[in-house]
């Protein structure tokens, strides 16, 4: 097979304009995070309350709802499937400003996680379909950059519209992006050949059970998802609750933290997403078990940061604490999801993408911030002002147990590339 229509240009293009939706995308699932007290305050909501509309119930659509939709990638335009899903998340953004109360509000982040659950998994197959096995870390985290880049414009603009206009408004601004960006995708997104970067056809797509029998058989992969979800159910926790913890305890202004939040997830995120897969990349072709033993360092080196933010009575101090937690946050992503395409046949790609982040968002996008809500909750009887900040120590303890499973995933990676035929 060659190449000789999908030339470099080409290639950084349909990763730069991936990214932009995954952006987009980012921007419309985290924006509700910087309004949560806000929405808290108008509709008098609990904290556990909170935690579903930031959580359980937009995951619970957004993850099992990939699957099927995934299933579809690997058979049909995965480009269609990408504009369909884009307009339909930016429209029901818009759709939860107009919400009345609660049940309305929980039934459009529902809409939504619908919308949103069909980008990701055809963007990472399409993006594995660019780039050969030991070169997708580094477009893979780019395409991550649209978490950091997402969350700087949900916390910054969606921060200012929330103390001038109002939470309402904020949705709806924030969504519009989206809508033309539906109108370039239409015009010039192109779909890559399946198999492009392996250098031969894919074969044809095999069922659901299949795929997800050949994750369970890998050793690798099973101690993959599990690391992964466990580094996620911290991440979507510390984020969902992040916004609420500086105006609660440190009695600061939406806009106020949203300013430090896009300068510390956004931009110090963003440097620390690309370079993880830089790196990644670089010392993968050294070892390949360095894209997982990277993870681990890292995850435990900024646990006694995120302890000290969260439990810091100065709000400059919590500040300069999560600078460096915060910056390495999103690394995991780019060297997970390249490593998870390199065990698994061209084939399955968009359905296995599917399969992990089920499971990464089952669990840690829909328990992570409502765990971390149900606690607040729990300890608010004994400990009051202080009860969030004990919630998100709690959660932030998962990185220990997270980075045993990756350890072990890194023990086993070289064997199971072996006999994928992959190159390491």
């Amino acid at each position: 097979m060659t190449d000789v229509n999908f030339t470099p240009a080409l290639r950084a293009y349909t990763v730069g304009l991936l990214t932009f939706i995954y952006t987009a995308n980012y921007v419309d699932r985290q924006i509700v995070a910087i309004l949560l007290q806000s929405i808290k305050l108008d509709m008098g909501l609990s904290d556990t309350q909170l935690g579903l509309l930031s959580g359980l119930a937009f995951a619970i659509f957004y993850a099992t709802l990939g699957i099927p939709i995934a299933y579809l990638a690997d058979r049909v335009s995965r480009k269609k499937i990408i504009i369909v899903s884009l307009s339909l998340f930016s429209v029901m953004t818009i759709i939860c400003g107009f919400a009345q109360n609660f049940i309305q509000l929980l039934l459009a982040r529902i809409g939504v996680g619908v919308g949103e659950a069909g980008t990701s998994p055809p963007s990472h197959a399409m993006i594995a379909d660019m780039y050969a096995p030991n070169e997708r870390a580094t477009p893979l985290a780019i395409f991550a950059l649209g978490i950091n880049i997402g969350l700087l414009i949900a916390f910054l603009v969606g921060g200012w519209v929330n103390h001038h206009y109002g939470w309402r408004t904020a949705f709806q601004v924030v969504a519009l992006p989206g809508l033309l960006l539906v109108v370039i995708a239409m015009f010039t997104l192109r779909d890559p050949p399946r198999g492009l970067s392996d250098g031969q056809e894919a074969q044809k797509a095999p069922p659901l059970g299949e795929v997800a029998r050949y994750i369970l058989h890998n050793k690798t992969l099973r101690q993959l998802i599990i690391g992964s979800t466990l580094v996620v159910t911290v991440g979507y926790g510390a984020i969902a609750w992040l916004p609420t913890y500086f105006v609660r305890v440190h009695a600061m202004t939406t806009i106020e933290v949203g300013q430090i939040l896009a300068l510390l997830i956004g931009i110090g995120g963003g440097i620390g997403t690309a370079l993880g897969g830089h790196f990644a990349d670089r010392l993968g072709k050294r070892d390949v078990r360095w894209n997982l033993w990277l993870i681990v360092i890292l995850a435990l080196v900024g646990l006694p940061f995120s302890v000290g933010a969260y439990l810091a009575t100065d709000a400059t101090l919590a500040i300069i604490l999560l600078a460096f937690p915060v910056s390495v946050g999103a690394l995991y992503f780019g060297p997970t999801l390249a490593m998870l395409h390199t065990l698994v046949r061209p084939e399955m790609r968009s359905l296995a993408s599917a399969i992990l982040l089920f499971i990464n968002n089952i669990i840690g996008l829909g328990l992570g911030p409502l765990m971390i809500g149900v606690l607040s909750d729990y300890f608010s009887t004994d400990y009051g002002a202080r009860a969030l900040p004990y919630a998100m120590v709690t959660s932030a303890l998962l990185a220990l147990w997270a980075s045993v499973h990756l350890w072990l995933a890194a023990s086993t990676l070289r064997a199971d590339i072996e006999n994928t035929g992959q190159t390491a």
